[in-house]
């Protein structure tokens, strides 16, 4: 089984082009739990929210593995719990950290903010572009910290699809 995990700051694109990675390689998408927490949970999310998000994250993550696909295409993963835990929080609950470490993750394809548009879709909270630069920034300082591999994925929308099809058909070939 390959892992992938799309990473990168809200509105950059993950959601669409983890389907648009399914649809020519096939694989299994695990979604953002956030957005069902929060359709469920119609309400400001507190910092007592960032355990049962995470918690429904790995749950939904450890239910596709034990399906063991033979890629598992992740359009979020717990990097993206903590980062937000600390922006909103100043706080983060240590064992995030050591859950995603204690997984592994063959590639992330980190997403830039830049070339597309940030759109409202009633839960995202960063409209200004510096913003999702830091986030985005924050991403790839762990993501160096922790040794993880990363491709960077940027442009329009069209350039990010041809990006991230390219990046994978040369990663996946045996799929």
């Amino acid at each position: 089984m390959k892992v992938l995990v799309l990473t990168g700051p809200e509105s950059s694109g993950k959601s669409w082009l983890a389907a648009a990675i399914q649809a020519e390689f096939g694989g299994l998408i695990v979604g953002e739990y956030v957005r069902h927490f929060i359709e469920q949970n119609p309400r400001a999310t507190c910092y007592a929210d960032i355990q049962p998000i995470a918690q429904g994250q790995l749950a939904w993550e450890d239910a596709a593995r034990a399906q063991h696909p033979d890629l598992l295409i992740l359009d979020t993963h717990l990097l993206s719990n903590q980062l937000w835990s600390q922006a909103l929080f100043s706080n983060c609950p240590a064992w995030l950290e050591q859950q995603l470490l204690a997984r592994h993750y063959d590639l992330h394809l980190l997403l830039s903010p830049l070339d597309v548009p940030w759109v409202d879709d009633g839960q995202r909270c960063q409209p200004h572009l510096s913003e999702r630069q830091q986030f985005q920034q924050s991403c790839r300082d762990w993501l160096d910290q922790h040794q993880q591999a990363y491709l960077e994925l940027q442009g329009d929308w069209q350039q990010r699809r041809e990006q991230a099809l390219q990046l994978v058909a040369k990663w996946l070939p045996n799929l």
